[in-house]
């Protein structure tokens, strides 16, 4: 099993908002978890990525067999965690090259490989560029700075794509996407899927998991997942909408 998550529970600021949540995920998979706003979507993604501010009370993040509960979030990433964020930053003065040239070789220091030179480097880039539809005109300006929404996630896939994570964390990356920004994350997301990693794709809405097929549907609510499914609860979802869950299982 690559991830198990334990009882979790998870607090800001003394609040509780993760209170018991399990969740059990294998490579290979695509699991997606769906709930209304302030159910603790995000939440769950800052703990598993170790977020600071987030305090674990209780319960267990274990991921590839060890409890990573007080890792760094650097050692976590260069363990193969990665998450892809609702509101990316803006870096400005620093170039995407430089950017992801830097990061690739600080998770290869970790691994005890040698660091990639310049000419390797370029033509793997020009490969994953390929894969996410993105241009020479973005990777050389300042990271996410002046981008649009689609270009910003674009550029979430690009850096995944680059790094090649184990666990992937996508977290509401369909937030504010048109149709044609969504299908290009969608295929990069397809594209990368393979039987040594797996995906967590937290989303409001259905209209994505047209295009990226989830393994499992789990719905989230009062900080903990209290129904799974195949790809037919989301559509049930769609249809019914979040009352229906409110109603099913009362109100938080």
């Amino acid at each position: 099993m690559l991830l198990n998550i334990k009882n979790l529970h998870v607090a800001i600021n003394g609040k509780e908002i993760l209170k018991g949540f399990n969740l059990q995920v294998n490579k290979g998979e695509i699991h997606a978890i769906m709930g209304p706003n302030g159910t603790g979507k995000s939440t769950l993604a800052a703990a598993i990525t170790g977020r600071e501010g987030y305090e674990i009370t209780e319960g267990e993040i274990i991921y590839k067999g060890q409890v990573i509960n007080d890792w760094t979030p650097d050692k976590r990433a260069n363990e193969g965690v990665f998450l892809s964020f609702q509101y990316p930053v803006e870096i400005p003065g620093v170039s995407m090259t430089n950017f992801m040239r830097t990061a690739l070789n600080a998770k290869r220091e970790y691994l005890g490989l040698p660091q990639m030179k310049a000419g390797e480097f370029l033509k793997l880039m020009e490969q994953k560029k390929k894969l996410v539809e993105i241009t020479a005109k973005l990777t050389n300006r300042s990271v996410n700075e002046g981008f649009s929404g689609g270009e910003k996630k674009k550029n979430e896939i690009f850096q995944m794509a680059m790094l090649e994570p184990t666990l992937a964390i996508l977290d509401e990356t369909d937030s504010g996407l048109d149709i044609d920004a969504l299908k290009v994350v969608a295929k990069g997301v397809n594209e990368l899927k393979s039987d040594e990693n797996a995906f967590v794709v937290i989303t409001h809405y259905q209209r994505l998991l047209d295009y990226i097929v989830p393994d499992f549907v789990h719905v989230m609510y009062g900080g903990k997942i209290v129904k799974s499914g195949g790809k037919g609860l989301a559509l049930e979802l769609e249809e019914q909408g979040y009352e229906w869950v409110k109603e099913q299982f009362g109100e938080e």
